[in-house]
């Protein structure tokens, strides 16, 4: 029998070092361009008034979606009681607190006046569903905060079960809470629907694990440390199910929108002629971000391969991301149908025409950042606090 250790990241202080300024060089760009774009406004970006939420909001809520499901991997250790996870379960908190604050980052500077949270975070209007997501980020910091701690410290080790619950269900509300803010929106069609608060959530465990696996080999392999076949064969296989589970929301969503008469313009806007976003679904969402992960994950020829796993959750990443791409910008660029069972004529503010989105760098530089900014938090923080076990090879017990 063996007993697990946990200890800081360490590895060769070069490459940690110029790891670390690589990710700082890239959060700078992002800073700068954000700089520019509030300095100068937002005609500088591919923003109109019609697509108000550019890319940069694409990595924002990805990322909170991706922190809500980082969790899930602590929660089956602690609230399903899964011995294989329970190591992996400080490291999970850790990476969920750095998802969330990268993406919280990119949306308070893509927002403008970023002075203006105070405000946000003093004043609340209780009828408007992003007050309310105010209340659930800052809970969830608080809650998984409080939950790493008594992983971490055994005087406080008996809070571990109540908090792993009040974690649980705190990141369920809170991913529902995201989706909401589009299921609410009832005046942009794409939004319009119950089902997106759900799908958000499987949406978030698929992701979610995806940024933890990819984020686990890359510590694991920076510092030298192995990882065992069965620990790996049990996340591979748990990720093959979230991603299917996020094909049959996505399936739902898409076959009752071509059922009703109303929508079925909309569907046919997102799988056919679209432009850019059947591209994105078919290409992107489909096969690079299903087929393929589903593929490397359940076929034989596969069954051993460590690099089939990285490169499925990479897979996973880019298809997640084009599908959050394809329901934020789609949904804005789709026209507004203001006056139902009318043809509207074409106006100077194009009126019922599909609105044009071309993201700038300014703005994916700022995207980009929020992710390096997640990584940077995530790689400090292991190399400070006892995250990651010595070893997790098949014969280490699963419990510290």
């Amino acid at each position: 029998m063996y007993r697990l250790h946990y200890r800081e990241l360490w590895c060769d202080p070069r490459r940690y070092w110029f790891g670390l300024g690589a990710m700082a060089g890239v959060v700078l760009i992002g800073l700068l361009s954000a700089f520019y774009m509030e300095h100068n406004g937002h005609w500088v970006t591919g923003m109109t008034n019609h697509v108000v939420w550019g890319i940069p909001h694409v990595f924002a809520i990805f990322l909170i979606v991706a922190a809500s499901g980082a969790l899930n991997v602590a929660s089956i250790g602690s609230v399903f009681g899964g011995p294989m996870y329970k190591p992996l379960g400080r490291f999970s908190a850790l990476l969920a607190i750095g998802l969330l604050a990268g993406g919280l980052m990119v949306l308070l500077l893509d927002l403008g006046r970023p002075d203006r949270l105070i405000v946000a975070m003093t004043t609340y209007n209780f009828k408007s569903i992003f007050a309310w997501n105010i209340i659930l980020y800052t809970g969830f910091f608080a809650i998984v905060g409080a939950y790493l701690w008594s992983m971490m410290d055994r005087s406080v080790n008996h809070y571990y079960k109540p908090l792993g619950f009040a974690a649980f269900f705190w990141r369920l509300i809170l991913t529902t809470g995201t989706g909401s803010i589009f299921g609410f929106l009832v005046a942009r069609e794409a939004y319009d629907a119950a089902i997106l608060a759900p799908m958000f959530i499987v949406m978030s465990f698929a992701y979610g694990l995806a940024f933890f696996i990819v984020a686990l080999m890359a510590a694991y392999w920076w510092a030298e440390r192995s990882i065992g076949d069965l620990r790996i064969a049990k996340l591979k296989n748990l990720l093959g199910v979230f991603i299917g589970g996020v094909f049959y929301f996505v399936a739902v969503y898409h076959l009752t929108n071509l059922y009703a008469a109303r929508h079925a313009d909309l569907s046919s806007f997102f799988l056919v002629s679209g432009g850019i976003y059947p591209l994105l679904f078919w290409f992107g969402y489909l096969i690079l971000g299903t087929i393929v992960p589903l593929f490397l994950i359940y076929s034989p020829a596969f069954e051993k391969s460590r690099t089939a796993v990285l490169v499925a959750a990479v897979g996973t990443l880019i298809g997640g991301f084009a599908l959050i791409y394809i329901l934020l910008i789609g949904g804005q660029a789709y026209p507004m149908n203001l006056f139902p069972g009318k043809d509207v004529l074409e106006s100077s503010m194009m009126d019922g025409q599909i609105a044009r989105y071309v993201p700038t760098f300014a703005e994916f530089a700022l995207g980009v950042a929020g992710v390096t900014v997640s990584m940077m938090m995530v790689a400090i923080a292991s190399r400070m606090l006892k995250v990651l076990p010595d070893t997790l090879e098949d014969e280490a017990p699963a419990k510290s």
